[in-house]
C-alpha cells in the first residue's frame, strides 16, 4: 500500500491558485491539510511516536540484560558483573545499569534478536535500513513517510549526535523525510548546529521576501516537470526550514529545565575520555529527545558511541554503561511522569551483541555476536516487565523466540499503526518497502 501524503498535491493546488499572498495561503491551508490528513494509520495504533536509544558498536547483552548463571563444575562464558532481580517482574538486570533497573516493570526485553553479519558497517546499515549492501531509507524516514508529521514548523525525523548520513537518509524518499542531524559527538547541539535554521545576517521579514523569490523559481521549474514529486518536496523542505526558525531554538535551549532534570539526566557530566567511551553530553541528547517528543516529532534517534570494544572490556563497558545508564533512566521517569510514555516506544539496542567471558579467565576480550543479542523496547502499548526469546547456556545464539531487524521493524511500523509489509514505495520501476522482498513478522507477544 503506497501512501501519499495529501489528498490533493500542492502542485494542483498551485495550479488553481495565484502567486503572491494567494499562494502563500493556500501553501497554508496545504500545511494544514498535510497534517489533518497526517496519513491516518489503518490499523489500530499503539503508539504516536518512536524514540530510538541506539548504542553503536554492539553492547555486550551478556553484561547488561541477558543473565546467564553458572552451572555445573565447568565455568562458561558469562558476564563478570552480578545480576539481581528487579520490580515485581523480577527482570535480571546487570549491576552496571542501577538506574535503569528501577524501570524494570516498563521494560519488555528481546532476548532473541539475531543478524545477518557481524561486520559493523553492513549490520548497522541493516538496523537502520533493512539493506546491510545498499543506501536505503531509513526507519525514522519511513515512519515521517507514513505517518507525516504532528508539527507542521518541526521536522518528522531528527537525528541527534551523528556523522553518518546513512542513518538519517531519506534515500529515494521525498527529500521531506529526511532527518534533521543535530549535533557531532556531543559537542553542540544548539540551533546553531542545524544546517540553515538561523540567518544572522537577514530579518525574518527580509528571509521570507528572499525565500519567495527562489520559491517563486522552483514552482515555475515544477510546472514544466509536473510529476517530479523530489522537486515538490525541494519546495517543502525549504518552507519547513523557515518555519524552523520559529521552533527548534526555544527547543534547543535547555535554560528553562530546572537544575534538578538537569542533574537528573547528568547534563554536561561527561566529557572525559575513558578508553573506548569518547566525551559525550548523552544526557543532553535524552532531554531534546523528551522535549522533541512533546513538541510532536514522530522519529527521534539518540546515538551513544563506543560499544565497539575489544580490549579492556571491562574498563569501556563500564564507562559506557555509567555515561548512559542515569540519562536513559531519567528519560523513561520524565516520559512516564508526563503522560507520554503510554503512546511513545522506546527502542534501545546497537547492531550486534558481544560473546560473553569466563569469570575465572583473566584474558580481557571480547569480539562480535550477531547470532543472538538484546534489545529492550518500553512504553507504546509493549508488555511491561516482560522477557520475550533467550540464547543458548552461553549467549552464543538465539535459541527461542528469533527476532530479526526486519521483524522488528515490522514490530515497530504495526505499533505505530502502520501495516509494515504493505507501507511501500514505487523506486526504480517496483515497490519497496522497509521490511525487504521477504517482509517482516510482526512479534504479536510484545504487546500487552
Amino acid at each position: 500500500m503506497s501512501i501519499s501524503p495529501i489528498t490533493t498535491s500542492r502542485r494542483e493546488l498551485l495550479r488553481r491558485t495565484s502567486c503572491g499572498f494567494g499562494y502563500l495561503a493556500m501553501q497554508a491551508i496545504a500545511n494544514q491539510q498535510a497534517i489533518a490528513n497526517a496519513k491516518v494509520p489503518s490499523i489500530p495504533a499503539r503508539a504516536k511516536r518512536v524514540i530510538f536509544l541506539c548504542m553503536s558498536g554492539g553492547p555486550a547483552h551478556l553484561d547488561t540484560f541477558d543473565y546467564k548463571p553458572q552451572t555445573g563444575k565447568k565455568k562458561h562464558p558469562g558476564s563478570v558483573y552480578d545480576f539481581r532481580q528487579h520490580g515485581q517482574s523480577g527482570l535480571w538486570i546487570s549491576e552496571l545499569m542501577p538506574e535503569t533497573a528501577r524501570h524494570a516493570d516498563q521494560l519488555c526485553v528481546i532476548n532473541g534478536m539475531y543478524a545477518d553479519t557481524g561486520i559493523h558497517a553492513q549490520s548497522f546499515l541493516q538496523l537502520h535500513t533493512g539493506d546491510r549492501l545498499r543506501e536505503r531509507p531509513s526507519l525514522g524516514s519511513w515512519v515521517s513517510y507514513g505517518l507525516g508529521t504532528e508539527n507542521e514548523n518541526l521536522p518528522g525525523f531528527i537525528s541527534l549526535n551523528t556523522s553518518k548520513t546513512s542513518i538519517y537518509s531519506s534515500a529515494f524518499l521525498p527529500s521531506i523525510h529526511t532527518g534533521t542531524p543535530i549535533g557531532v559527538n556531543g559537542e553542540d547541539m544548539s540551533a546553531a548546529t542545524i544546517n540553515n535554521v538561523t540567518n544572522e545576517h537577514l530579518s525574518a521579514a527580509e528571509q521570507r521576501r528572499q525565500l519567495d523569490f527562489v520559491q517563486k523559481m522552483n514552482r515555475a521549474h515544477l510546472a514544466q516537470r509536473p510529476s517530479d514529486s523530489h522537486l515538490e518536496s525541494v519546495i517543502e523542505t525549504m518552507e519547513l526550514g523557515f518555519r524552523m526558525q520559529s521552533s527548534a531554538p526555544d527547543l534547543l535551549d535547555l535554560s528553562n529545565e530546572s537544575q534538578a532534570t538537569l542533574d537528573r539526566y547528568r547534563v554536561g557530566q561527561n566529557q572525559k575520555q575513558v578508553g573506548t567511551c569518547k566525551p559525550t553530553d548523552f544526557g543532553r541528547q535524552c532531554l531534546l529527545a523528551r522535549r522533541f517528543a512533546e513538541a510532536g516529532v514522530r522519529f527521534i534517534e539518540v546515538n551513544h558511541g563506543s560499544w565497539d570494544q575489544h580490549k579492556n572490556h571491562r574498563r569501556d563497558l563500564e564507562a559506557n554503561c555509567l555515561a548512559t545508564d542515569a540519562p536513559v533512566a531519567a528519560l523513561l521517569q520524565d516520559l512516564r511522569e508526563r503522560g507520554l510514555l503510554e503512546d511513545t516506544l522506546v527502542v534501545w539496542g546497537g547492531e550486534f551483541g558481544r560473546p560473553g567471558l569466563t569469570p575465572d579467565n583473566g584474558k580481557n576480550e571480547t569480539g562480535h555476536n550477531a547470532r543472538g543479542f538484546t534489545f529492550w523496547l518500553a512504553g507504546g502499548g509493549t508488555k511491561p516487565g516482560y522477557v520475550h526469546g533467550k540464547t543458548d547456556p552461553t549467549g552464543a545464539r538465539a535459541v527461542e523466540g528469533k527476532v530479526h531487524f526486519r521483524d522488528l521493524h515490522a514490530t515497530i511500523l504495526h505499533a505505530l499503526g502502520l501495516p509494515a509489509n504493505e507501507l511501500t514505495y514505487w523506486h526504480a520501476g517496483r515497490d519497496h518497502r522497509l521490511t525487504g522482498p521477504d517482509g517482516g513478522k510482526v512479534v504479536t507477544e510484545l504487546f500487552a
